[in-house]
């Protein structure tokens, strides 16, 4: 393929590697067909759809729905029907949680920078951000959102594991199975290779990350998602805080594990269960065992 494509699509043995970078990591899509001609089409709409996902969420970018909702200063801002889906499903996410699960916590962000130093915050300055916080101060009367003055929403806990999951009904239309989607982790699987062999994914050791693995999951269909502090923490004294804060205090969840990884019908699905299980904290293998999916907590 020419250099001057966003992506690159190379031959493995039995399937098809398509490349290319969005939402902020590296997107693979493993497609087992002898057609290159459709691999190329199936890798050109998968590029596409995680490029509309990232333009039309990400908090990074002045054009589009997040920021004009961020910068409403109080005034009220329809949405689209895509919007409002998500916003609903944050909106369970946080009734489900016990309101730990939030999207306007992300303003927490001006206090907390987890880039393994041990610049730990003041607890005055999380307090006063910590008043900007809360799903419950939003008004959403679907498709109406209308946030106060300083506070701000972030999708970007469920935006990669949407756009895996957006990708695999693009590709269901064309081929029904075969087919492996990796955003940054994330993960679906639309059936098992060509062999008939399920899909061999890593599991990343979080004192090693991208170094060693500490074990392999099997995946012929569904969804798999990992949440953990791996890359992003603060080390001050001894103590680690995560980058997992709970939106109730403004502070890392205590005794949160390392990393958890489910496999759920769904990436969004196994995302949310992931993120959720964390907020748990100390419970987070009950609060998993509970939900009864297959998962790994370390």
């Amino acid at each position: 393929m020419p250099p001057s494509l966003p992506y690159t699509l190379t031959r493995e043995s039995g399937y098809w590697r398509g490349s290319f970078r969005a939402m902020g990591s590296p997107c693979e899509i493993l497609i087992a067909t002898e057609c290159r001609s459709l691999a190329e089409d199936l890798l050109y709409q998968s590029h596409a759809e995680a490029r509309r996902i990232e333009q039309k969420f990400s908090r990074y970018r002045p054009d589009n729905c997040i920021y004009q909702i961020n910068h409403s200063n109080g005034k009220p801002v329809s949405v689209d029907e895509e919007t409002a889906n998500l916003l609903d499903f944050s909106q369970q996410c946080y009734h489900l949680s016990e309101h730990k699960f939030d999207i306007t916590s992300g303003v927490l962000r001006e206090v907390w920078t987890f880039d393994g130093s041990a610049n730990v915050p003041d607890p005055a300055a999380v307090t006063s951000v910590l008043s900007r916080v809360g799903w419950n101060k939003v008004d959403w009367e679907r498709p109406v959102i209308t946030l106060r003055p300083g506070m701000e929403i972030d999708l970007g806990g469920i935006g990669k594991e949407y756009a895996v999951d957006q990708t695999a009904r693009l590709i269901f239309g064309q081929l029904k199975t075969g087919v492996l989607i990796n955003y940054g982790g994330d993960l679906y699987a639309l059936g098992p290779q060509s062999n008939g062999q399920p899909w061999g994914i890593g599991v990343d050791d979080p004192d090693a990350t991208g170094i060693k693995q500490i074990g392999a999951v099997n995946l012929s269909r569904g969804g798999l998602a990992t949440s953990g502090d791996a890359r992003r923490f603060l080390l001050k004294n001894g103590v680690r805080y995560s980058h997992i804060l709970d939106p109730t205090t403004g502070w890392p969840v205590p005794d949160a594990p390392r990393a958890v990884t489910v496999i759920a019908d769904t990436c969004l699905e196994a995302g949310m269960l992931s993120t959720l299980a964390l907020l748990q904290g100390k419970r987070a293998k009950s609060f998993l065992e509970a939900q009864e999916v297959d998962f790994w907590c370390l």
